[in-house]
């Protein structure tokens, strides 16, 4: 087995990471001071909140579950040091992002394709690009996952053992890197390296331990449990879910231009096999891949895209030495670039692309007319606005609101209770494909139509207020009796 030992120096990674860290915070400077989203206040910067104001590194503020706690702490670390502030957490998370993409630049290389196309088409990548700045878990994964494969196709095994270690930590779901890598060292017989990788196991083996004794629970609540795992592994769900991770990784974003790519090269190589086992290093890399996709897709009821970021560096080398025409690669980074802005027809989460800022500001306006109008008035919505109003630190409001919230705007199960005013929102995309997927969603995922104005109306609610952006809405209505 032959691995390329290229040098590197740490003054030239530290000025190859200096310019992606300029370069991304100079793209994403617009979005610094954008509130938290979705998972971001529901449960990441309250954990961090937590280890920064009373040092618990089990979650006090939110519901704890799995998810270790390395991202967490880095972010209180930071603000330890300078101050509690949005910005401060975006260009945090981008200075992770940074590490990604010069891993990215330096595992093309070792794989014999280019690194400028490769990281340049990491940076365009609509997912990436929102997810660098959001304080969440899988883009410090990917980071942390990429620099670990260059150190193990570099034979650096203690130092990549010891990365590992810290990716785990980050995401308990990258545990598949280390597994990969031990294993392969056992298959090819090097048993004394393998046992590095029982290190970053042992990590994840401890955290677990802590939090069951924490919570009496290996996975930190029973509730997040049963969705991730047993709501993930219906049949229909997770057909469903392999379907959907094979189309969004090799189709949509315009992808379907490296796959083409892909395909035509496939065509080229009589003997897969021979062909794998003359590049060893890209066999690890494709089997890292393969399992790390079918462990975010079985075990994740959400089967969020994120939770793919992971593969994308490998995904991108791959499309960046296949697709030899720089007219095929232009085209494919063109494509990418658009869907930044372009939305499916299809529901998808809000942080695939640059809807989610269009999210977050309707939600900004929502709670800035509230607190210029209604400032005393219990709030009933959907989570995450209801959170969102009760903590300013959150970015949306300077002093919290009281609320009563809802799981979502299902007619049957939205409840406005005792609340003088009323905030609905777009929750899921309204693409034109959605009236042909409700059937679907109702039978398999528990969608119900959400609340009408009509409906709020009779509950004795008028609208006060209405905003929109990029295909979303929102609306702020008041208790009639009350209203302004």
């Amino acid at each position: 087995m032959s691995f390329n030992k290229p040098v590197r120096h740490a003054s030239s990674f530290g000025l190859a990471w200096a310019l992606a860290f300029a370069l991304l915070t100079a793209a994403h400077a617009p979005l610094l001071t954008l509130p938290y989203f979705w998972d971001e206040l529901g449960q990441f910067i309250p954990a961090s909140l937590d280890i920064l104001q009373t040092g618990d590194w089990i979650p006090r503020m939110t519901t704890p579950n799995v998810h270790p706690p390395a991202v967490m702490a880095y972010l209180a670390l930071v603000w330890r040091i300078i101050g509690y502030s949005i910005p401060a957490a975006r260009l945090a998370m981008l200075a992770i992002a940074a590490i990604g993409v010069v891993a990215t630049f330096a595992l093309a290389k070792r794989l014999g394709a280019s690194g400028w196309w490769s990281a340049g088409l990491l940076c365009v990548t609509p997912l990436f690009f929102t997810q660098a700045m959001m304080a969440q878990l899988d883009m410090p994964a990917m980071a942390l996952t990429a620099v670990a494969l260059v150190l193990f196709l570099d034979r650096r095994i203690a130092w990549c053992a010891a990365v590992c270690t810290l990716l785990v930590l980050a995401k308990e779901t990258s545990v598949v890197a280390p597994v990969v890598f031990g294993g392969w060292l056992l298959w090819t017989g090097n048993r004394r390296e393998a046992a590095w990788f029982l290190v970053p196991c042992i990590a994840l083996g401890v955290w677990l331990a802590v939090l069951h004794s924490a919570t009496g629970n290996f996975l930190g609540d029973t509730q997040f449990a049963q969705y991730n795992i047993g709501y993930a592994l219906h049949p229909v769900r997770l057909t469903f879910a392999i379907l959907r991770r094979l189309f969004y990784v090799f189709v949509a974003d315009f992808r379907w231009i490296g796959t083409l790519s892909l395909m035509l090269t496939a065509r080229t190589i009589r003997n897969l096999k021979a062909w794998l086992a003359a590049r060893p290093d890209w066999s690890v890399c494709l089997i890292f891949a393969v399992l790390q996709a079918l462990a975010v897709t079985v075990l994740g009821g959400a089967a969020l895209e994120r939770y793919l970021l992971p593969v994308f560096p490998i995904l991108c080398v791959a499309f960046a030495s296949t697709s030899v025409s720089w007219r095929n690669r232009t085209a494919l980074a063109c494509g990418l670039v658009i869907s930044l802005w372009w939305p499916p027809p299809y529901p998808f989460p809000f942080e695939n692309n640059l809807a989610v800022v269009d999210f977050v500001r309707l939600q900004q306006d929502a709670a800035s007319y509230l607190e210029s109008n209604a400032p005393q008035t219990k709030v009933a919505s959907a989570w995450p606005f209801t959170d969102a109003v009760r903590r300013p630190e959150f970015g949306y409001v300077n002093r919290p609101h009281q609320v009563l919230a809802s799981k979502d705007f299902g007619a049957k199960e939205f409840n406005t209770g005792d609340a003088g005013a009323v905030v609905v929102y777009t929750r899921v995309w309204q693409g034109p494909l959605l009236p042909l997927l409700k059937p679907w969603m109702r039978r398999f995922y528990e969608y119900d139509d959400p609340v009408t104005e009509s409906d709020l109306t009779r509950l004795g609610f008028r609208v006060a207020k209405r905003f929109a952006r990029g295909g979303q809405s929102a609306e702020v209505y008041l208790n009639a009796p009350r209203g302004l």
